[in-house]
C-alpha cells in the first residue's frame, strides 16, 4: 500500500476520533440533540441548558472544530446547527461527510423520553413558540398589502404546482433558494429534496423563515444571510436553484442570474418565477419593485448569456398580473469553461 493512501486513511480515522471526542460529554450530547432539531444561537442554548455562556461557547467551539456542528455568522449573531453531509458550506466546500453521518446516527440512538433530553426539548419548544409569535406579528402587520398583491395575479396554488412540476423532472439533492424570504419555496419542496439552503439579505425574513422551517420540521433545510450578487458558495455546489418573485427587486437581474448559474453543477436546473411585463404602478411606488415585470426575451437572453441552455417557459394568467416560470439547465460546456477559468 502506498504511503499517501495510508496517510489519507490515518487522516480520516483521526477525523472520526476527533468527532467522537467532541461528542463524548453529557452537555455536548444535549447540544447535539438540540441542534439536530433546530438552528440555535449561543444565548438560546444557554437559556435551554441553564449553563454559563463561556462554558456553552467552549463546547460549541470544540464541536464545530470537529465537524459535528456548523456555525454561521449573521450580523452580531452566530447560529449553530447539526452538520449536514450534503449541504455546501458558505465560504467553500462541503460539510464533513463521515463525521456528520456519525453524529446523525448517534442522535437516532438517543431516546427523546430521557428526562434530561425531554426537558431540553420542552424548553426548545418555548423558544420556537416565541419565534412563531414574532413571525405572526409581522404577517399581521403586512397581511393587507400582501393580500392586495395576491389578488392581482393567478392563484398561488397554480404557481406552486408549476414550481413543483419543474423540480420533479429529476431528483434534487442540493437546492439553493435565492431570496428565500419567508422560506416558502423550501417548505414547498422540502419533502422532495435531500438538502435545502435559502439565502436572503434581510435578518427579519430569515428569522421568519427559521420559524417556519421549525414548524414544518424540515431539519435538512437551512437559511443564511447572503448577497445574491456574491453567493458564498463554490462553483457547482448545487444541482438546483430558484429565484421566486425576487428578480423584480434586483438592481441587476442579469448579474443575479449569472451568479445563480455559477453555483450550479453541470446539468443543474435554474427556475425563475416572476411577473411578465405589466403597468401596475403601485408595485413600484408602494412595494419597492424595481422592475415592472420581465419579457421572455429578457430572461431567456440572460439565461443563455449565463451559460444555461434548453430554456422552457410557462405563463400563468389571472388578473392584471401574469406570472411566468422560466426554466433552464447549466450546460456541460459552460461548466467546464468556468472550471478552466478558475
Amino acid at each position: 500500500m502506498q504511503k499517501t493512501e495510508i496517510n489519507k486513511r490515518v487522516t480520516k480515522m483521526e477525523e472520526l476520533l476527533q468527532g467522537m471526542r467532541a461528542i463524548a460529554e453529557p452537555t455536548r450530547i444535549r447540544i447535539l440533540v438540540l441542534c439536530a432539531h433546530s438552528e440555535l444561537t449561543v444565548s438560546e442554548l444557554v437559556q435551554i441548558l441553564g449553563q454559563s455562556q463561556p462554558r456553552v461557547s467552549r463546547h460549541l467551539r470544540l464541536m464545530v472544530e470537529a465537524g459535528v456542528l456548523q456555525r454561521h455568522q449573521e450580523g452580531t449573531w452566530a447560529w449553530y446547527r447539526l452538520a449536514n453531509k450534503l449541504a455546501p458550506i458558505a465560504g467553500g466546500g462541503r460539510a464533513a461527510n463521515r463525521v456528520a453521518q456519525m453524529a446523525a446516527d448517534l442522535i437516532d440512538l438517543i431516546p427523546e423520553e430521557d428526562p434530561v433530553v425531554s426537558r431540553d426539548l420542552e424548553r426548545l419548544e418555548g423558544i420556537r413558540q416565541e419565534r412563531a409569535r414574532i413571525a405572526e406579528e409581522y404577517f399581521t402587520r403586512n397581511a393587507e398589502d400582501w393580500g392586495r398583491i395576491r389578488a392581482l395575479h393567478v392563484d398561488e396554488g397554480q404557481v406552486n404546482d408549476a414550481v413543483q412540476a419543474a423540480f420533479a423532472k429529476a431528483p434534487v439533492q442540493r437546492l439553493l433558494d435565492i431570496g428565500t424570504g419567508t422560506g416558502s419555496v423550501l417548505r414547498l419542496l422540502g419533502d422532495h429534496i435531500q438538502s435545502g439552503t435559502g439565502v436572503d439579505q434581510s435578518p427579519q425574513m430569515l428569522s421568519i423563515a427559521r420559524s417556519a422551517l421549525d414548524r414544518a420540521q424540515l431539519t435538512h433545510c437551512q437559511v443564511r444571510q447572503a448577497d445574491m450578487y456574491q453567493l458564498p458558495y463554490d462553483a457547482g455546489s448545487f444541482d438546483a436553484a430558484c429565484l421566486h418573485m425576487v428578480l423584480h427587486y434586483a438592481e441587476e437581474p442579469a448579474v443575479a442570474l449569472r451568479e445563480a448559474a455559477r453555483v450550479l453543477e453541470a446539468g443543474g436546473r435554474l427556475v425563475v418565477v416572476d411577473f411578465a411585463p405589466h403597468n401596475v404602478a403601485e408595485l413600484h411606488s408602494r412595494h419597492a419593485h424595481r422592475w415592472p415585470g420581465f419579457s421572455d426575451d429578457q430572461v431567456v437572453g440572460w439565461m443563455l448569456d449565463a451559460g444555461l441552455e434548453n430554456p422552457e417557459i410557462k405563463h400563468m394568467e389571472g388578473g392584471p398580473l401574469t406570472v411566468t416560470l422560466w426554466e433552464a439547465t447549466q450546460s456541460v460546456e459552460a461548466r467546464n469553461a468556468k472550471k478552466g477559468a478558475i
